[in-house]
């Protein structure tokens, strides 16, 4: 014998309508409740500005970096976003983030050619490389000398020699031109180091080679005296007896005193002391 479904009445029907939205309630606050809360919702310009400082003088760079992108994202029009652009810049650096402070000065250069700061922009991007790459010691450190390219170095280079070209009067010149100094040395020094390591192995050609390219590229620094050097040693290695007087007679007349003479490529002096 088949049972007969009891029926709902109106009241029943309304009920559950009650129990379902009261569910769909409860759902959207627990989906609400695990999405990640912004302090910073409706800060105002110069709030997350204030935070931004506040964080870059306790060194909380992360936070920093948070407060300013945020500005920039909500505010980009108003009166702190350029100094927000441009900060952006120093703290992604000191957060350890290189390529992020690089993009960041380059874009801040390409939009703001003529701000009063952008000196500074050019700086800060040459200080980034310049760090990044104070790593030409850590050549001298791998088992094979020749592998890596010194390209950040070269970049500090060029970006500090357009900031003294651009702006031989800002404040930030002078430094930029003593870190020139030092690169231009180092770089130098690494073609020598190189050259030295081909010679050491027997690849003479390479090696006069390389000392000639250090020659030609960085003729007043330092280590060209070791560069000369290396070409007189490879030229006499190989039998090339009118390259080797050459070299030498170029070698003794500006360096009659060199301690290569007496050493060989024996050094007792990391290339960094050289000057």
């Amino acid at each position: 014998m088949m049972r007969s479904v009891p029926a709902f009445s109106a009241s029943s029907f309304v009920l559950l309508r009650r129990l379902l939205a009261v569910f769909a309630l409860a759902t959207l606050a627990a989906c609400s409740s695990t999405t990640e809360y912004d302090e910073t919702a409706g800060w105002s310009a110069n709030k997350l500005y204030g935070e931004a400082k506040e964080a870059q003088a306790e060194g909380s760079w992360e936070n920093a970096v948070k407060f300013l992108e945020k500005l920039e994202a909500r505010y980009p029009y108003g009166r702190f976003a350029q100094q927000a652009q441009l900060e952006l810049a120093y703290v992604y650096w000191k957060a350890g983030e290189p390529g992020s402070a690089l993009a960041a000065a380059d874009r801040f250069i390409k939009l703001h050619p003529n701000h009063p700061a952008v000196d500074y922009a050019y700086y800060l991007k040459g200080l980034v490389n310049f760090n990044e790459d104070l790593g030409l010691i850590a050549y001298l450190n791998t088992q094979d000398q020749t592998e890596r390219d010194p390209k950040a170095a070269r970049e500090a280079f060029d970006t500090f020699k357009e900031l003294t070209t651009r702006f031989p009067k800002s404040k930030y010149t002078p430094d930029a031109i003593a870190r020139m100094n030092y690169l231009v040395n180092a770089l130098a020094s690494l073609e020598v180091h190189v050259a030295r390591y081909y010679f050491k192995r027997g690849a003479y050609i390479a090696a006069a080679n390389r000392a000639q390219i250090a020659l030609e590229t960085y003729p007043q620094a330092p280590a060209i005296e070791e560069a000369l050097y290396i070409m007189v040693i490879s030229y006499d290695k190989l039998g090339m007896q009118d390259l080797r007087d050459d070299a030498d007679r170029v070698f003794k007349k500006n360096f009659p005193n060199s301690r290569y003479i007496s050493t060989g490529l024996e050094r007792k002096t990391p290339w960094w002391q050289l000057w």
